[in-house]
């Protein structure tokens, strides 16, 4: 089930998705949180630092699964999501590293990693997820195609996705991975709330498909029509097409 929330611009957006994620701070003792990367959640981060330092919320006994990781990036990689995740948040709260689980992008055998990240995730229940969406519907790394029954897995970026995310490396297609280990489509769906935030032009359709359009793989986010709890944060240009 979808709640949708249409705000004038990205602070106003941000600020609904901290609401429901104070929501569920508020409401739950040490809950497990779904992280995602990306421009969308940073504003979001932004408020859970500041409420962090407002209001003395402890992180040091919560757990964090992060969506997904770049293939052959390693962790100190400027442009990592270990990486991200720490500039963006994780340095700026109480939480302590061992608390931390982003997917490893690196090692001799990625395929073990995929398992040995799911293996860990089906021990814990996800209080709430973070997401955002791609301009052709994926969510996490999971591309057009991708089936909506997997776990945590590898996945060959498209170029789409890969053009998408030149922009974090210095505008070169040939910098950015061509794979990355992902929480699959069925791992996010276990998430108990879901958080996706979506601005811009670009994410219209994409929107769109996910809400109003069939669920299809070819828009892998509108598997979340089968959610029971979705809010959807949008600004008016991620909206403009419902």
């Amino acid at each position: 089930m979808f709640k949708i929330i249409i705000k004038e611009n990205y602070d106003e957006v941000s600020d609904a998705a901290f609401e429901v994620m104070k929501e569920v701070l508020d409401s739950t003792e040490n809950p497990v949180l779904g992280l995602a990367t990306g421009s969308s959640p940073v504003g979001l981060y932004q408020r859970m630092i500041k409420d962090h330092e407002e209001t003395g919320r402890s992180y040091k006994d919560i757990l964090t699964f992060n969506l997904d990781e770049y293939v052959g990036l390693p962790r100190d990689h400027e442009q990592s999501y270990w990486t991200f995740m720490h500039e963006n948040l994780f340095n700026h709260i109480d939480i302590p590293d061992e608390n931390v689980h982003v997917p490893l992008g690196i090692g001799d055998d990625p395929e073990q990693n995929c398992v040995d990240y799911e293996n860990e995730l089906v021990k814990h229940e996800i209080a709430v997820q973070v997401l955002g969406i791609g301009s052709d519907g994926h969510i996490a790394f999971n591309e057009p195609g991708c089936p909506f029954d997997t776990p945590t897995h590898l996945m060959d970026l498209t170029e789409q996705t890969r053009r998408d995310n030149a922009r974090f490396f210095e505008n070169d297609i040939d910098q950015v991975p061509t794979r990355a280990i992902t929480m699959g489509l069925a791992s996010i769906m276990r998430a108990k709330r879901i958080i996706l935030i979506a601005t811009g032009k670009n994410k219209a359709e994409a929107v769109y498909g996910m809400l109003k359009g069939p669920k299809t793989t070819d828009c892998p986010a509108s598997i979340l029509q089968d959610h029971p709890d979705v809010t959807v944060c949008l600004d008016k240009d991620a909206a403009s097409l419902l």
